[in-house]
C-alpha cells in the first residue's frame, strides 16, 4: 500500500476498474461528483479544496481493494457532517448499505453534551456499534482517520497532540484488532511523529546513520536464505524489510534498550506458496543458522485472534549477530497487510479459510463490544472498558483442551474463569498453570496453559476479588454476584436508612413514603421497582441523603410556599417587622443576612440566580408572588423588563459587615480556543484566587472554540473580579464575563 500518495479520481476509477465491474464503476463516479458538489468552495485547515480529503480516502480505499460501497461512501463520509445533504439523500441516490456506513462514520455534532470528552466517547461508542452492524464503517473510518494524520502539519500542536493520542488510543489498536497492519503501523509512526519528536527524529536519524551496513548485512542473508529455498526446490519470494519506527520506540522505551541494543531493525520475510513450504524453509533455517529458543513463535498453528498467521524465528546469523525472519504464505501475507479487508481484497482468489477467519474475528470482537455495551453505565464507562478490555496489551493463554483465551495483559485466573463464562468465574476454588498449582493472583503469561478448578459447593467470589482482577467483565459479574446473594437483606436494609433518614429529618416515614411519591422518585432515579430502589442503598450504590431530598421535596416546597406567602402578604400589606427564624439567620451563615432593606427589617429575601449579585454590586429588590423577594443586580436584564411603573420593585443595600465570612455563588462564563489542557490552567488560577469552586460545565462550540462555565463562591464583587482578572490572563482565553439573566 502506498504512503502518502496524492490520488486522482481518474487514478481511483482506473484502479478500480481492474477488480470491479462497469456498474460499479459508476456509481463511484457518481459518488465523486456528489462529494465535489457538495463540498464545493469548502476548504480544509490547510487551505487545499475540501474534496481533496474524500478522494484521498477513496483513494486509500481502491489501495485496499475494497467494494464499491465502501469506495463509494469514502467519498461521501463527510457530506452529511459537513454540507446540507442528509443520510435520506444517500440512501435515495446509493442505497442502504451505503447510508449505513456514512452514517455510522458521521460524528455526533447535532447533539449538546456536557463535556467534548463526554461527546468524544460518546462518538466512539456510536462508531463501534455501527461496525457491529458493517465492519466496512471502520475500515473508512480507518482510511479516513489515516489521511487526516498524513495531513496533521496543518493545524495548531495542541490540536495534533489530542488527534494523535486518540489515534494511538483508539484507531491504531483497532487496526490491530481488524488485522489491517498496513494501515496500523503507519497510524502509529504518524502518532509518534507528534507525540513524541525528539523521540521520533532521533530513531530516524539513528536508522539513517548505518542504514548501508544494515541493508548489506540483510543482503548477505536474504542470499544465503535463496539458497537454502533453492536447495529444497521450493519457489518463494525472499526480502529485508525495516522495522517501524514505533516499534523500535517501544523496544527502547518499554524494554529500556539503548538503540545499538536493537539487532532487529532489518528483518527478513520469506512468503512461499503453502503451509508446508513454510515448515520445510523453516528446517532449512535452522539447520544453517542456530536459533535462539525463546524468540521461535507458531503463530501459523495458532493464529492470533485477527486472523494474523506467520512463523517468527530469530537466530543467531552471519557475523554472529541476531537475525529475525518471518515466513508465510502468499495467503497469509495478504491477510497481515489488509485483515478483515482481506475478504473484499482479491474477492477472486479467495479462499474459504479467508472467510472463516474473517467471520471469527468479527464475531470475537462484536460479541466483546456488545458485552460491554450492555454492562456499561454511560458512553465514557464503555470507552474506559474497550480500552482496558479490548486495545490494551495481549496475553494470550490455553485452556487444558487446547483453546486459546485472548485476555488483556495482567489478567489473572479469575479473569479467564469469567471469560469462559459466568458459572465458571462464580465456582472458581483455584488454578493450575503449566500443571502446577498458583495463587488465584497470578499473572497470566503468553503460552501458559491455565487449567481453572472449580466446585459445585463453591459459596461463590471472595470479597477480595474486585481489586484483583483486571478485566471490566469480571469486576461486574463478580459486582452482580453479591448484588443477588444479599439483595433480601440490602432491601431491608436500604429501607431502614431510609426510614430513619427521614426521621432525622424530621418528617414521619409513613405519610412520605406514599405509594405515588415512591413511584415519583423511582422514575425520576430509573429504577423499576421500590425494592431495587431499597437495595441499592442497602448495597451501598447509591446514597440515602439523595433519595430522602427527592422524597421530601413535596412536603418541603408546600412548607416553603405557605411560608412566602404569609411573608408576601405581611410586606404588601405595610408591615415593617416580619418574623424571620432561622437557625441559619441566628448563625448569621446566610447571604441574605447581609442585604438591608430601607425601612424594613428582617425580611425574607433570597439571592437571585439569573444574575448572581455579590456584596459590592449595586442590587435591588423584586416583590414576587409566592418566593419572597428576589434581590437582583441593578443592571439585571430581568429587572429591568419589568422595573418601569412598577410597585413592587424596592430598594435594597448591602450591610456593612467586618470580617465576613459568608460566600456568594457568581456564574462565569469563559470562552477560548480549543486546546489541551486549557480548562486545567483555568481551574488553577480559579482554585488560586477562591477555595469555593461549584461547578464546571464545558462544551465545544465550534471544531476550534469552547465554552466553560464555573460557579464559584467569593466574598465581595473585588474578589470576582480578581478571578475574571487572572483567568483573562490565560493563554488562548479571549473573553471573560459574568452571566446575566
Amino acid at each position: 500500500m502506498s504512503k502518502v500518495k496524492e490520488w486522482t479520481p481518474k487514478e481511483i476509477f482506473d484502479e478500480a476498474s481492474e477488480y470491479l465491474d462497469k456498474n460499479d464503476i459508476q456509481m463511484i463516479k457518481k459518488a465523486y461528483k456528489f462529494a465535489k458538489i457538495a463540498h464545493e468552495d469548502q476548504k480544509r485547515a490547510s487551505g487545499q479544496p475540501y474534496i481533496n480529503h474524500p478522494v484521498e480516502v477513496a483513494g486509500i480505499l481502491t489501495d485496499l481493494h475494497m467494494d464499491a460501497e465502501t469506495i463509494t461512501a469514502g467519498f461521501l463520509h463527510d457530506v452529511v457532517e459537513d454540507t446540507g445533504a442528509t443520510i435520506g439523500d444517500i440512501t435515495e441516490l446509493f442505497g442502504d448499505h451505503v447510508s449505513l456506513i456514512v452514517d455510522g462514520v458521521s460524528k455526533l455534532s447535532k447533539i449538546k453534551y456536557k463535556s467534548s470528552k463526554e461527546q468524544l466517547a460518546e462518538n466512539h461508542r456510536k462508531l463501534l456499534l455501527a461496525m457491529c452492524k458493517d465492519i466496512r464503517v471502520m475500515i473508512v473510518k480507518l482510511a479516513d482517520r489515516l489521511h487526516n494524520m498524513e495531513t496533521l502539519d496543518a493545524l495548531r500542536p495542541d490540536k495534533q497532540k489530542r488527534i494523535a493520542q486518540e489515534t494511538l488510543d483508539i484507531y491504531a489498536p483497532l487496526a490491530d484488532r481488524l488485522g489491517i497492519g498496513t494501515i496500523k503501523w503507519e497510524l502509529e509512526d504518524l502518532s509518534l511523529r507528534y507525540l513524541k519528536p525528539d523521540d521520533y527524529y532521533e530513531i530516524v536519524n539513528l536508522m539513517n546513520s548505518k542504514r548501508n551496513e544494515r541493508v548489506a548485512y540483510v543482503n548477505r542473508a536474504v542470499k544465503k536464505v535463496q539458497q537454502a529455498i533453492e536447495g529444497l526446490g521450493i519457489k518463494g519470494e525472499v526480502y529485508g524489510r525495516p522495522k517501524h519506527i514505533y516499534s523500535i520506540y517501544r523496544k527502547m522505551h518499554d524494554k529500556h534498550k539503548d538503540f545499538k541494543e536493537i539487532y532487529d531493525l532489518l528483518a527478513v520475510r520469506v512468503i512461499v506458496k503453502s503451509v508446508k513450504d513454510c515448515y520445510a524453509v523453516l528446517g532449512a533455517i535452522h539447520t544453517e543458522w542456530k536459533p535462539f529458543p525463546d524468540r521461535f513463535k507458531d503463530y501459523i498453528a495458532m493464529p492470533k485472534p485477527n486472523m494474523y498467521q506467520s512463523l517468527h524465528t530469530t537466530v543467531v546469523g552471519p557475523e554472529g549477530k541476531p537475525l529475525e525472519i518471518q515466513i508465510r504464505t502468499e495467503e497469509m501475507h495478504r491477510i497481515a497487510e489488509y485483515g478483515v479487508a482481506a475478504h473484499w481484497a482479491y474477492k477472486e482468489g479467495k479462499t474459504d479459510e479467508v472467510e472463516s477467519n474473517k467471520s471469527n474475528v468479527q464475531l470475537n470482537l462484536f460479541k466483546k463490544i456488545i458485552e460491554i455495551q450492555e454492562e456499561s453505565e454511560n458512553a465514557s464507562d464503555f470507552m474506559d472498558s474497550v480500552q482496558g478490555d479490548l486495545f490494551s496489551d495481549r496475553v494470550y493463554a490455553f485452556t487444558p483442551s487446547g483453546d486459546v483465551i485472548e485476555l488483556p495483559k495482567g489478567s489473572i485466573p479469575i479473569d479467564m474463569a469469567y471469560s469462559i463464562h459466568t458459572d465458571v468465574g462464580n465456582s472458581t476454588t483455584g488454578a493450575r498453570v503449566n500443571g502446577k498449582l498458583v495463587p488465584l493472583d497470578y499473572e497470566i503469561k503468553n503460552g501458559d496453559i491455565v487449567d481453572i478448578i472449580t466446585s459445585s459447593s463453591s459459596d461463590g467470589p471472595g470479597k477480595n476479588w474486585m481489586s484483583m482482577v483486571k478485566t471490566r467483565r469480571a469486576k461486574h459479574k463478580i459486582k452482580q454476584f453479591f448484588k443477588r446473594s444479599s439483595h433480601d437483606d440490602d432491601i431491608n436494609s436500604g429501607k431502614e436508612t431510609l426510614e430513619k433518614d427521614i426521621v432525622d429529618s424530621g418528617f414521619d416515614p409513613a405519610t412520605i413514603l406514599s405509594d405515588d411519591n415512591l413511584t415519583r422518585v423511582i422514575n425520576e432515579m430509573h429504577y423499576t421497582s421500590i425494592d431495587n430502589l431499597y437495595a441499592a442503598i442497602g448495597f451501598g450504590d447509591i446514597q440515602p441523603n439523595g433519595v430522602v431530598n427527592r422524597l421530601l421535596e413535596p412536603e418541603k416546597n408546600e412548607i416553603e410556599k405557605k411560608r412566602q406567602e404569609d411573608a408576601e402578604r405581611d410586606v404588601l400589606e405595610g408591615h415593617k417587622t416580619i418574623s424571620h427564624e432561622s437557625e441559619d439567620a441566628e448563625q448569621g451563615k446566610k447571604p441574605e443576612d447581609n442585604i438591608k432593606i430601607e425601612g424594613v427589617d428582617n425580611l425574607l429575601v433570597h439571592i437571585s440566580r439569573c444574575c448572581d449579585p455579590v456584596p459590592g454590586d449595586e442590587i435591588e429588590g423584586y416583590i414576587t408572588m409566592g418566593n419572597g423577594i428576589s434581590v437582583h443586580r441593578a443592571n439585571c436584564p430581568n429587572l429591568l423588563q419589568v422595573k418601569t411603573g412598577n410597585n413592587r420593585i424596592i430598594n435594597l443595600n448591602w450591610r456593612k459587615v467586618e470580617d465576613n465570612a459568608i460566600t456568594y455563588d457568581s456564574d462565569l462564563e469563559i470562552q477560548g480556543y480549543n486546546r489541551s489542557g486549557l480548562l486545567n490552567d483555568i481551574l488553577k488560577r480559579v482554585n488560586s484566587a477562591t477555595k469555593n469552586l461549584n461547578s464546571v460545565e464545558g462544551k465545544v462550540i465550534h471544531e476550534d472554540l469552547v465554552s466553560i462555565r464555573v460557579s464559584v463562591g467569593v466574598r465581595n464583587v473585588q474578589q470576582l473580579d480578581r478571578i475574571i482578572d487572572s483567568v483573562n490572563a490565560v493563554p488562548d482565553v479571549y473573553e471573560v464575563k459574568r452571566t446575566e439573566g
